[in-house]
């Protein structure tokens, strides 16, 4: 016999989804959970063979960094350790360059932003504004 290894997340279903198109799986943002409070309902009563009803224990396992850091100026990279998730805040150019070249430098990876694209657009763009002021 095959053990399994990984709990399936489950699917919650409402309580009559094979019955009305509108509650089906293709349609998902109908498919909002209601628990079933019938007198005669099967799947209040928990019966064998239909669909689960949320309850205790079906909670998914808590990853370490669910949030991600922004990074607003250069002192905040130095609470970051190499596993943490980093998004770039709201910051002028001349800062972003600045903290970008140092993100480099430590060899992290930001989620939010292409690092390299990001400098060659800002050198071209740096060439440029020099040639018109010449």
């Amino acid at each position: 016999m095959l053990e399994k290894k990984y709990k399936m997340t489950t699917k919650f279903l409402r309580r009559d989804w094979k019955r009305h198109s509108k509650l089906g799986r293709k349609r998902k943002k109908k498919q909002v959970w209601r628990k079933p409070k019938g007198r005669d309902n099967k799947m209040r009563e928990k019966r064998r063979g239909y669909p689960i009803i949320v309850s205790v224990g079906y909670k998914k396992r808590k990853t370490e960094d669910k949030k991600p850091i922004t990074i607003k100026n250069i002192k905040d990279l130095d609470k970051i350790n190499k596993n943490k998730k980093i998004i770039i805040g709201k910051t002028g150019k001349k800062k972003k360059i600045e903290i970008i070249k140092k993100i480099k430098e430590m060899k992290l990876k930001i989620n939010n932003f292409n690092i390299d694209k990001f400098l060659n657009q800002s050198k071209k763009k740096l060439g440029e504004k020099k040639n018109e002021s010449k």
